[in-house]
């Protein structure tokens, strides 16, 4: 009788933290990973070197997260501030093989942003382009209200003006409870994600949606109806166009896919909620239907993140254990075991182009470190941080995102 093959282990891990691990986020071109722990420490590591280029004390509290944007680095944190940071540029030296010892750097502060951490309920960053960039306005920012924590704010960057003050307030929607009772107590807000979609009447004009996971299982997509103000107090102007309650506790992480057709949600109970955002725009189609909750054997999940190709996502386990799932049927793909406590963040890298790459321009000498097979290798890596202050990398075999439909 054969044997069965050994459990997969991480290709690398990280010990750079001396936290538990509370954010990750890849940039665009994978060459960087960033993490935050909970005494409010940031590292930025080399992903060709696996060598940490930046630590910093960003924060004087935990992690909620963080983001690459625009050339800096944005970092939310427990201590009730936002700042973005101008983005680490690398020595020479970190690019080749060099095992001479490298200074770490600290990035340079830029701006900060006074918010409300109590519910930790990470930014929801939403970079514009074209005519809706300005020099004032280069990304939209979702946080919670300064003052009321089941509301929401949106602030412009750089120039940290509040656009749209207390979401939520104007329109609350009528969430029937598990028992058939109605309530209009949603709680504070978990998770959010802004977002922008089509105008379904007026040709090159896009309307801002928020999607917003509540403490008491509830997810609710507000849109901005108005078109005679580009601003908004008190939550005028933001409607309700549909919620749905899945979960019997409260949202802890919520993912959305690159395309904002879908969303997944999961929580302390055993459920994983997946959202038909396409189907509910698109054909009208109603949220109770399109909206569905997926039964798994495992409650209490602490984070949550989508592949880029829409197909697979990771859900991190307060058992450490990182499940992965079909984002069609949630169907398990598989399971991954390394941390021993709770995995409080999980984080694709961005899939390489393989198709198309060779014949580039690129004259970049430090590419000459990485081949094409080793980028496609980064291209399927999955980071996770545990409360054991450590980061696993994990090499994903291809679940068949690259085979066109």
């Amino acid at each position: 009788m054969a044997s069965k093959p050994p459990p997969p282990s991480p290709a690398h891990l990280l010990r750079t933290h001396g936290a538990a691990i509370k954010a990750l986020a890849f940039s665009d071109d994978n060459e960087r990973l960033y993490s935050g722990d909970a005494d409010g420490t940031v590292a930025v590591t080399n992903t060709r070197t696996l060598r940490p280029v930046a630590v910093w004390k960003a924060h004087t509290d935990g992690l909620l997260g963080i983001q690459e944007w625009d050339g800096q680095i944005v970092t939310h944190g427990r201590d009730n501030k936002l700042h973005v940071w101008q983005r680490v540029q690398e020595p020479a030296a970190a690019l080749g093989n060099s095992a001479a010892p490298l200074g770490l750097q600290t990035p340079q502060l830029c701006y900060s942003m006074d918010v409300n951490a109590l519910n930790y309920c990470r930014f929801s960053l939403l970079p514009l382009a074209g005519a809706s960039c300005t020099k004032e306005c280069h990304a939209l920012i979702a946080v919670p209200n300064l003052v009321e924590s089941s509301f929401a704010d949106v602030w412009t960057l750089p120039s940290r003006k509040r656009m749209h003050a207390a979401i939520g307030k104007g329109g609350r929607p009528d969430v029937p409870s598990l028992d058939g009772r109605s309530t209009n107590s949603t709680g504070i807000i978990m998770s959010m994600h802004l977002y922008e979609t089509t105008h379904p009447h007026t040709s090159g004009r896009t309307i801002l949606r928020l999607l917003c996971g509540y403490e008491n299982g509830a997810v609710t997509c507000w849109g901005y109806t108005r078109t005679d103000k580009e601003t908004s107090i008190e939550g005028i102007g933001w409607d309700a166009l549909w919620n749905v309650r899945l979960h019997v506790e409260s949202v802890m992480a919520m993912a959305v896919s690159r395309d904002n057709s879908f969303a997944l949600t999961i929580s302390a109970d055993h459920l994983i909620g997946r959202y038909d955002i396409k189907t509910i725009e698109e054909d009208n189609a109603d949220a109770d239907t399109a909206c569905t909750a997926h039964r798994t054997k495992h409650p209490g999940n602490a984070s949550i993140d989508i592949h880029h190709d829409g197909r697979v996502c990771a859900v991190g386990g307060w058992d450490g254990k990182i499940r992965l799932y079909s984002t069609k049927s949630l169907k398990s793909l598989g399971t991954l075991e390394y941390h021993r406590t709770s995995c409080q963040a999980v984080v694709f890298a961005r899939p390489y182009p393989a198709s198309g790459a060779e014949g580039s321009t690129n004259t970049d000498e430090a590419d000459d470190e990485m081949d094409e097979g080793d980028k496609v290798e980064r291209g399927r890596w999955l980071a996770a941080g545990g409360q054991d202050q450590r980061v696993s990398l994990w090499t994903l075999m291809d679940f068949g995102g690259s085979r066109e439909k």
